[in-house]
């Protein structure tokens, strides 16, 4: 019985994971402001897999690619915090610019921006009834990336190495920084952290 119990339990956990919300998922108060410089008031839904957003405005829904996208903005009650999405031109292929939506979590002469997307992620059950079963759970992840102050964006791979390459400027500093306060190169809180400390540095 009281394998049964336990059996049960993980598959609960497992559909509760899966079931889960993610900030992509939510309609969110905020605003836009379109290419054309207007002003959009609503609840904000964002696909950053396909560039898209949908604004609920007036009692209508209107959907917006990046292409006609400076900015916007959301409450996210996710994160308890304010977003912030910006469409900027990047080169996807064959030396082609098209702007995509990053979210801007520190600006400065670096400045570091994020995407966000859902990945699958395998957790092994173990029950004396079936043996080693494995079960699919989704969690937020993100990629990340730095644009310098001359526009140039470099995609940053959670390496040390090459936090501290795109940071050589004052590498050493960064690095005993990181030493000294137990931060992680892979760590979204942390590499806020990180880069606001480093433009501290550039701006002294």
């Amino acid at each position: 019985m009281k394998n049964l119990i336990l059996m049960l339990l993980a598959v609960w956990l497992v559909d509760m994971l899966q079931a889960q919300s993610f900030p992509s998922d939510i309609w969110h108060e905020g605003k836009l402001i379109t290419i054309d410089e207007d002003t959009v008031r609503g609840k904000i839904k964002y696909d950053l897999d396909n560039d898209l957003i949908q604004i609920e405005s007036q009692k209508s829904i209107y959907t917006y690619g990046s292409r006609k996208i400076l900015y916007f903005e959301i409450f996210d009650e996710y994160f308890e915090d304010y977003r912030y999405f910006y469409a900027i031109p990047y080169e996807t292929s064959n030396n082609y610019k098209v702007p995509i939506l990053f979210e801007v979590l520190y600006e400065g002469q670096l400045t570091l921006l994020c995407r966000e997307y859902i990945s699958t992620e395998t957790i092994p059950q173990f029950n004396s009834y079936s043996g080693r079963n494995l079960y699919s759970t989704f969690k937020l992840s993100y990629n990340y990336y730095f644009i310098s102050k001359d526009g140039n964006i470099t995609q940053y791979y959670l390496k040390k190495k090459d936090l501290l390459t795109i940071m050589k400027k004052r590498s050493t500093e960064v690095k005993q920084f990181m030493k000294n306060n137990n931060l992680k190169f892979d760590k979204r809180g942390d590499l806020v952290r990180i880069t606001a400390y480093y433009n501290s540095l550039l701006d002294a």
